[in-house]
Order: C-alpha cells, then structure tokens, then sequence
C-alpha cells in the first residue's frame, strides 16, 4: 500500500507541474516554439502538439487514466524540448547553482520512472 500512494504523489507533482506549463502556453501562444520548429526546419504545426503533452497528457496522469502511455508522451514532449534548445542547460548551472537542464530532466525523469512502475492502485484505469 505505501508504494501506490508513492505512485500517487509521482503522478500528481509530474503531471500537476507540468499542466502550469501548458496553461501558461494557452494564456501566452505557442509562437515561440513554432519558432524553434522552424529553425530546425521542422513543421510549424507540431507546436499544436505541446497542448497534448502538457494539458491532456498531465490530466490522464494525474487521475490516473493509463498513465504509464501519457507519461510516455510528456517523457517525449521534454525530449524534444531539449532538442529544440540545443540541449542547452544540460552542461552548465543557472542561477544559484542549479542545473540548467534541471526542471526538463525532473519532468523527462519522472515521466519516465512512471511509465516503468505505472498508476499504481489509486488511479481511474490502473496499468
């Protein structure tokens, strides 16, 4: 019982955090990102796909809705995040002496250790 309420609090803090970021981006826009896909060369549409990973995809998890799946997707989303900054922050410290990479890899890192122990009991669909 002490591991699914583990699980629990893994779910809520990845997928809670993570949907403050994706409302930020429905209050601000996405053209930043829409940006960077052009600088890679990439699509400008993909940038609609970051409100998966970062409104529906935090919602599934937190309810507990198939969860090891949409952590898969925010697992993916932060990946190309760090492709889309050039992997920037991952060998350098911000301020205060914290990562550079720090909350993309709390998110990535998270995401993925749920999409390796799943929902645990207290979800809406356990896997």
């Amino acid at each position: 019982m002490p591991e699914n309420i583990g699980k629990l609090i893994l779910r809520v803090m990845v997928g809670g955090l993570m949907l403050f970021h994706g409302i930020y981006k429905l209050q601000h826009g996405i053209g930043f990102i829409e940006e960077l896909l052009h600088a890679h060369g990439a699509p400008t549409w993909l940038a609609y796909s970051v409100y998966i990973g970062e409104i529906i995809a935090p919602l599934m998890l937190v309810i507990g809705f198939y969860s090891r799946i949409w952590a898969g997707i925010i697992a993916i989303n932060m990946l190309v995040a760090l492709w889309l900054t050039g992997f920037r922050g991952i060998t350098s410290l911000g301020a205060y002496g914290a990562w550079g990479a720090e909350s993309v890899m709390f998110f990535l890192l998270g995401a993925l250790a749920i999409v390796f122990i799943g929902s645990g009991s207290y979800a809406v669909k356990r896997d």
